[in-house]
């Protein structure tokens, strides 16, 4: 059984995501599967989509929560009721290939896309080996040493002097990292936006070998179809009404 699982905290993703999520899987996943939803509202999800309640915070937590850091606690044994490989999906991807790839590649290995760097960041130095959390599989019930690892180092692990971001602790926890290829999952500000001042004249281009697109901060997926203007000349972009018939239609 291949299990797919995502998260929906707050008021800023609707229940539509999980649903775009959802109907994309469908589409491009043979066989069964779960599509389990962990969140504080399963009010307007799609049927198929299981929903499941955030469970409590670890012990003597003073944050706010669900927090960013709850990713960490998808590692512990029992989490949602899953057993066995379980792809995570951030709900502000699209899927527009063949998901199928993510399960047969290195079974039982800790797997997720190593983040992208902006290119003049990598001038002087080596890109860090740092994965992006949006896009990870990992062995549900089997994988309870990631979460274990950050009860024992929770200060540190949020301690943004040591790491910066809970994927810097979740690439740190795992060990052994396995990387996606690179084309399987593309972040449209770096594979599909044009650099600058070309993305004042043209607009965004398709990555046509991607199975997933992933939007990391700004445009989110909505903007980025509409046209986007930045803080930044860099980070403006055209409208990509592709990224419409994708979502919607795979």
């Amino acid at each position: 059984m291949k299990n797919f699982l995502c998260l929906k905290w707050g008021r800023h993703y609707g229940a539509d995501f999980v649903n775009r999520l959802y109907a994309g899987v469908k589409r491009h996943t043979a066989g069964s599967f779960r599509f389990v939803c962990v969140t504080d509202d399963p009010s307007g999800l799609a049927p198929g989509v299981e929903a499941a309640e955030f469970p409590p915070p670890p012990e003597g937590w003073t944050r706010e929560w669900p927090h960013i850091f709850v990713k960490l606690m998808v590692f512990r044994d029992g989490f949602a009721g899953l057993e066995g490989p379980t792809l995570f999906l951030d709900i502000d991807q699209i899927i527009c290939g063949g998901m199928d790839c993510f399960f047969d590649y290195k079974p039982g290995a800790f797997c997720m896309i190593r983040n992208w760097i902006e290119w003049r960041k990598r001038i002087f130095r080596p890109a860090p080996k740092i994965g992006n959390s949006s896009c990870f599989r990992f062995e549900a019930g089997k994988s309870g040493r990631i979460w274990r690892k950050f009860l024992d180092e929770r200060e540190r692990a949020l301690d943004r002097r040591f790491f910066r971001t809970e994927q810097a602790f979740m690439t740190y926890a795992a060990g052994d990292v396995e990387w996606w290829p690179e084309k399987w999952v593309c972040s449209f500000k770096r594979s599909c936006m044009r650099p600058f001042p070309l993305n004042l004249f043209l607009p965004p281009k398709p990555a046509p070998e991607a199975h997933i697109l992933c939007f990391h901060g700004k445009p989110e997926p909505g903007e980025a179809a509409a046209g986007y203007k930045g803080r930044h000349l860099n980070t403006h972009c055209l409208p990509a009404p592709w990224i419409t018939d994708l979502w919607e239609n795979g």
